[in-house]
């Protein structure tokens, strides 16, 4: 009788590691530097099962997951994306997690029943609103693809003269009036991306000047043939894509419109329709510039300011006149159940402490990059984590996999969810970790708090780059420094993906990141398996990278002895940011009083640099104290990031809980809103209450670091 295998399952995760990893060699072991958060003996178990995890996402696998999932359109709150949603449940199941589930919500939804957009004057024209199919052949019902549509557009009819807005911003409206040209009461044409907005923004800008619709077409000039060979030959777009989208005014609150900062479940409270903050009442439809260009060409007026010129052949004029346009929008919005799927790896010795990595499902075709490749980066990691577990290898914490719904709307699945379990997690979520959109090309980015802006970077100097066989970091890096970059990582956070509301209502860590390149093909129904097999992953192997990349991040948080939250470096950042503003006070002549505020924050500073060093000093002793203390230690840093939140919110936007960031209704990044915003306004007294509300929580954040200090040797 042979004698059975009797080595432990970690001696075997690691001699399988050995034999085939996508991790970069160690030269030096000896030298070798213990991980953040780890002393060196638990590092080296740690960096061994990393090699493990690395070695099992692979290309076949995700080419296979990205295939069923782009077979056809699966729009939030369809039979397809429901469909979807058992699909990667029944995977989690079968890759071995430890408990699956459907969380379902019931939501308001918006799809066309009717749009019509022609030009009426002067001479007819009327726009498909339909994208040319390459490959008559490639899909068996073309008639699931949608025509191009802005969900919650509001529904109605005009007849109205057109003018050309460029993209739609304050500061464009502001220069047509200074042209002696009033947008009130007619149908603005504007672009996407001069420079980028929001689309919803765009229609709460038109519909506040008094515009009767709103038509937004994506120019040459940002994504298609002036930027290189467009789809099937290239990866930009065609004369005929056209960006879908919603338009609904997230900024204001993300999530199901009807019920805003509590969850969406079968008999919850529910505003009526308009009642909501975030719902337009303007006509809105997508173009593309095939549709758009008749419009445009037959415009006269002015001639176009020399930046607001675009990539047809001929000068841009602003109107109106003598360009008219009819316009009917009917809408059907409705509620409809949408579903998240959470898969869970139980920790083995704090299983109630959870690090969370997401990625959504729905998207408004086919949906190839945005967000199939997270999706099947997703599935590759749930296959990875359920491998270590059949080997017997748990993490210390939870890690919950979560495939969101219905993103694409307005956030909502990953809002609901946050919003129904906020209380948990307050009390033990340790990060979220998010990927929208695994790749659409070879380079690395990331944004991220500023406790956590370290961690990627060094986990990529270990994780090689398919293409270049250097480590993604030194790509990264080089790619970074090519186009004068100063920092790897974003700091500044706004929105348009599901770490919103972990970051801004929770107040938890978060995570942002994907692999990006010429993508000209957004929402739009050329973001299929075709574009992503020629031009933005061909080999499949960026996918299985982001799976290598996310695991790690998600290994060394939920293993981490002392949770490795850097709060001198968000220290350090909130003091640029306040640098910052209190000079554009001066340059503005706002008369706030900063210096009280500035003092907290050399507090902080000086109170977390302590906290690091203490840390320092006893992981280096390899042995981090007793696992009562350790556990308190870790209590008081995951409760900092909520520290730096409010219960009231921002004024105005009170859902938006996070006192350091919040987005800009563009969806960029505003740094220290409350105060931002009221001197925006001119309000020196609000401003100067929303310091004081910052100071409080500036103090109250050193005073948990002081907690943890107590708890240390």
């Amino acid at each position: 009788m042979k004698q059975k295998n009797i080595l432990p399952p970690l001696v075997i995760a690691i001699l399988l590691a050995l034999l085939t990893t996508s991790l970069a060699p160690r030269e030096n072991k000896e030298q070798e530097k213990p991980i953040t958060g780890f002393t060196l003996q638990s590092s080296r178990q740690q960096r061994s099962l990393e090699a493990r995890l690395a070695s099992i996402p692979q290309p076949s696998m995700c080419r296979s997951y990205l295939r069923y999932l782009t077979q056809e359109p699966h729009i939030a709150g369809t039979e397809r994306n429901y469909q979807l949603a058992l699909f990667v449940r029944d995977k989690f199941k079968e890759f071995g997690l430890d408990e699956v589930s459907l969380a379902e919500y019931q939501v308001l939804l918006s799809y066309p029943k009717e749009i019509v957009v022609e030009m009426v004057a002067p001479k007819p024209y009327r726009a498909t609103l339909r994208e040319h199919n390459y490959f008559s052949d490639q899909r068996s019902d073309d008639s699931l693809v949608s025509i191009g549509f802005n969900a919650y557009s509001s529904s109605g009819e005009v007849t109205a003269p057109l003018v050309y807005a460029n993209g739609g911003n304050p500061e464009d409206y502001d220069q047509l009036l200074e042209m002696g040209i009033d947008i009130k009461g007619k149908v603005s044409l504007v672009r996407y991306s001069m420079p980028y907005s929001y689309r919803g923004f765009k229609a709460l800008t038109a519909q506040k000047r008094g515009a009767a619709a709103l038509l937004i077409y994506s120019d040459p000039m940002e994504d298609g043939y002036i930027k290189g060979k467009v789809y099937p030959y290239g990866p930009w777009g065609p004369e005929s894509h056209l960006q879908r989208g919603g338009i609904p005014f997230d900024f204001i609150a993300p999530g199901d419109p009807l019920t805003p900062g509590w969850a969406s479940l079968k008999d919850a409270r529910r505003l009526k329709p308009e009642e909501s903050e975030i719902l337009p009442t303007i006509i809105s439809v997508p173009m593309s510039y095939k549709d758009a260009r008749p419009l445009l060409e037959n415009l006269a007026g002015p001639e176009a300011p020399e930046g607001w010129q675009g990539g047809l052949p001929f000068t841009y004029h602003t109107g109106p006149g003598p360009t008219t346009v009819h316009l009917k929008v009917e809408m059907d919005n409705r509620i409809c159940s949408i579903w998240n799927v959470i898969g869970e790896i139980k920790g083995n010795l704090l299983p109630e402490d959870m690090v969370i990595v997401g990625n959504h499902r729905d998207a408004w075709v086919y949906g190839a990059v945005d967000p199939s490749s997270g999706t099947a980066s997703l599935l590759e990691l749930a296959r990875a984590l359920g491998t270590l577990r059949q080997e017997g290898i748990h993490p210390k914490r939870s890690i919950i996999l979560a495939n969101w719904d219905a993103e694409e709307f307005t956030l909502t699945g990953s809002t609901e969810w946050g919003e129904e379990n906020a209380a948990e997690l307050k009390k033990r979520a340790v990060a979220y970790l998010n990927v929208d959109s695994a790749c659409s090309g070879s380079n690395f980015g990331t944004n991220a708090v500023p406790s956590l802006k370290d961690l990627l970077p060094v986990i990529t100097e270990e994780v090689i780059d398919p293409n270049t066989g250097k480590t993604i970091y030194q790509v990264w890096k080089e790619t970074v420094e090519k186009e004068g970059g100063k920092s790897l990582v974003n700091t500044r956070l706004g929105s348009g993906s599901d770490y919103t509301v972990f970051l801004n209502f929770v107040g938890m860590p978060i995570i942002d990141m994907s692999f990006t390149g010429p993508y000209g093909v957004y929402h739009s129904r050329y973001d299929d398996f075709y574009w992503m097999s020629h031009f933005g992953d061909p080999d499949f192997r960026y996918m299985p990278t982001m799976s290598a990349i996310w695991g790690i991040a998600a290994l060394r948080l939920a293993n981490a002895e002392i949770l490795p939250f850097d709060y001198t470096a968000y220290g350090e950042n909130i003091a640029l940011y306040l640098k910052e503003l209190a000079k554009e006070a001066e340059k503005s002549g706002n008369k706030v009083e900063f210096k009280p505020l500035q003092e907290r924050v050399e507090r902080f500073i000086s109170i977390a640099s302590k906290l690091n060093l203490k840390i320092e000093k006893i992981l280096a002793s390899g042995d981090p104290t007793p696992g009562e203390k350790v556990d308190l230690i870790n209590r008081c840093l995951m409760k900092v990031e909520r520290d730096f939140t409010h219960p009231d919110g921002i004024p105005g936007r009170p859902w938006f809980k996070h006192l350091i960031y919040a987005p800009r209704f563009t969806y960029a990044a505003e740094v220290l809103p409350g105060i931002t915003e009221a001197l925006r306004e001119g309000d020196e007294t609000r401003a100067q209450g929303q310091i004081e509300l910052l100071a409080q929580a500036l103090q109250q954040a050193a005073h948990t670091i002081e907690q943890a200090l107590e708890h240390l040797p």
